[in-house]
């Protein structure tokens, strides 16, 4: 059974910082892209990062690009997300995914990813 569990999530101030860890289980990690997304209240949820299956390649959203990054541990099966400067427009609930259909390659759509963790609540006041 497939699991990806995130973690790191909390209540953070404007300005401040927090590091993601999405946990994989179930499957085999380094054949697998990874994905963060974040949802908003009443929005759609978004493509925030990617990372392809070695770390060579990866992608941001406009809106995180120079604040954020991903990474990942092969070793730990373990994909990260650090979150800086972060801002209130930052709040969401922040899904990891997992793409095994073409780990070498990142991807914005939601649709590639065939995992997807529970998510993990952020929260920045201002």
């Amino acid at each position: 059974q497939v699991q990806l569990v995130e973690s790191g999530g909390g209540l953070v101030q404007a300005g401040g910082s927090l590091r993601l860890s999405c946990a994989a289980s179930g499957l085999t990690f380094r054949r697998h892209a990874m994905g963060w997304f974040r949802q908003a209240p009443g929005k759609e949820r978004q493509f925030v990062a990617a990372i392809n299956w070695d770390g060579g390649v990866s992608k941001y959203a406009d809106s995180v690009k120079g604040r954020f990054t991903i990474s990942r541990d092969n070793v730990k099966n373990t994909a990260y997300l650090q979150m800086n400067s972060l801002k209130p427009d930052d709040t969401a609930v922040y899904y990891c995914a997992a793409n095994s259909r073409s780990p070498d390659e990142v991807y914005y759509s939601s649709t590639f990813y065939e995992y997807w963790g529970q998510g993990t609540q952020v929260t920045v006041s201002s």
